[in-house]
């Protein structure tokens, strides 16, 4: 498999720089799936072409332990896997310009922020056709700004009869940041050959968002996209569908409501509603003064990184029912690379919303931020003691849907709820029935504030509830 990356013009002798492979020699990587070569076909002042050719060692993956423990068996060297070869030009291109990916650059900083002329060209990719002859690299591509040019020759020839083959010569040519380019090329390519050359479970879902944000979300053919992404996992699909459409987490193109359907360019432009609702946590803990503090139902740390990088925490606890977002967790958070200072500010904790822990009582603040809704209603009760009896802060902070706001969610079907493992959404007045009583039964004090812009007739797309322990209530029940 070949790539090229071209450029022209006064961005030319930039493009060395921006992918951190240097022009004057030819540079080979290791990969788990063969050997990348990237070297230089041009190098002037005019023109820079980089070029990436991977060289696929199907032996060697065969026998690879990853495959699976019998290294005799004759399907390890009779199958398909060796040959997708777009996942593993994908997989190349993500860890040899790894950097260039996420758009650093020391040396060229303002180039790697900017869009620059790219063209770029594959040697063989499949693209098959639909009902009008358009292949699917077109429809993949061109909705980004990419103008596509597909060549598909003949399989043989010397035998016309045999007809076109099914791979085709792929040009694409736009201005785009260099990061974006290559985000959508490693996303892209896997949905091509309609496989993945290694087991897809959840963290591609994360991996899928990342790469995808700012595009995926608006992108014509998102649903055959996530799908072929996530190897037709019906459980990863509805999941990174609900996040890309800021239901549950992370849209900046229709989380923030009607104006999201009016004017697209205005509401990606606003802040992320996952980010204001982290705000919004963030104003309640300092309204409170806390300095230690719980992030229970933690989840992958999407909160706790704000924690951390606050010094006035100097306690940061996430508790999370299940081991593998706390791994997560720790990994978004560098723990492996923080100072020993830094490690002793911050706890992570397997543990159940549900059940009391000592290890979180007696602290400043505890947040459940997108939590509840999570929760079977017959629990609350188990969750409202463990919580407001057992832990019993001077503060909670809780954030849920307001399910009146659904209704301005465009993708969003009658009577769904915004995230497939929700178990309700409150309206207004349900949550703030709840939540009153909460605080009356337990010795707290109830504030309540919006997040996201507030919809005159439907309300914010969420809710904020602020618990504050009232004096002389320590022994409440």
């Amino acid at each position: 498999m070949l790539v090229t990356l071209s450029t022209r013009g006064e961005a030319a002798p930039d493009l060395s720089h921006l992918l951190h492979k240097h022009p004057g020699r030819a540079q080979s990587f290791d990969l788990s799936v063969g050997t990348a070569h990237v070297f230089y076909p041009a190098d002037t002042a005019e023109v820079c072409t980089a070029a990436l050719l991977l060289e696929i060692d199907a032996v060697a993956l065969a026998r690879s332990k990853r495959y699976g423990a019998d290294a005799q068996a004759l399907s390890r060297y009779v199958n398909d896997r060796p040959y997708v070869s777009t996942s593993m030009l994908a997989l190349a291109i993500g860890q040899v310009f790894r950097s260039a990916m996420a758009g650093k650059s020391e040396s060229r900083p303002e180039r790697a922020a900017a869009p620059m002329d790219l063209d770029v060209a594959l040697t063989s990719v499949p693209s098959e056709s639909d009902a009008h002859g358009v292949g699917l690299a077109t429809r993949l591509f061109a909705p980004l700004g990419w103008a596509v040019e597909e060549t598909r020759r003949p399989l043989d020839d010397t035998r016309p009869e045999w007809g076109d083959a099914r791979t085709v010569g792929l040009r694409l040519r736009g201005s785009v940041r260099l990061s974006d380019a290559l985000r959508q090329l490693t996303v892209l390519l896997p949905v091509l050959d309609d496989a993945k050359h290694y087991w897809v479970g959840d963290d591609e879902v994360g991996k899928l968002l990342r790469r995808g944000e700012g595009w995926l979300a608006e992108h014509p053919l998102r649903d055959l996209i996530t799908t072929r992404s996530l190897a037709h996992q019906r459980s990863l699909v509805e999941d990174a569908t609900s996040r890309l459409l800021g239901l549950d987490e992370t849209s900046t193109a229709t989380a923030d409501g009607a104006a999201a359907t009016t004017d697209r360019t205005e509401a990606a432009a606003e802040t992320p509603l996952h980010r204001r609702r982290a705000d919004a946590v963030l104003t309640a803990l300092a309204d409170t003064g806390a300095s230690t503090v719980a992030d229970v139902g933690c989840g992958e740390g999407a909160l706790l990184r704000h924690l951390v990088a606050d010094r006035t925490f100097t306690t940061v606890i996430g508790t999370d029912v299940a081991p593998r977002e706390l791994e997560r967790a720790e990994r978004r958070l560098h723990l492996d690379e923080a100072s020993d200072e830094q490690r002793a500010r911050v706890r992570l904790l397997q543990s159940s919303v549900t059940y009391s822990d000592d290890r979180i009582a007696g602290l400043d603040a505890i947040v459940l931020m997108e939590v509840v809704e999570h929760v079977d209603p017959e629990r609350l009760p188990a969750l409202e003691t463990s919580v407001f009896a057992a832990a019993r802060p001077a503060a909670v902070v809780v954030t849920t849907p307001n399910a009146e706001h659904n209704v301005r969610f465009e993708r969003l079907a009658a009577g769904r709820f915004r995230h497939s493992d929700h178990r309700f959404e409150w309206t207004r007045d349900e949550f703030r029935a709840w939540a009153t009583a909460v605080g009356d039964r337990h010795g707290y004090t109830t504030e309540f504030r919006p997040v996201g812009d507030d919809d005159p007739e439907v309300g914010p797309p969420t809710q904020l509830a602020l618990f504050r322990r009232l004096r002389g209530s320590e022994d409440a029940a």
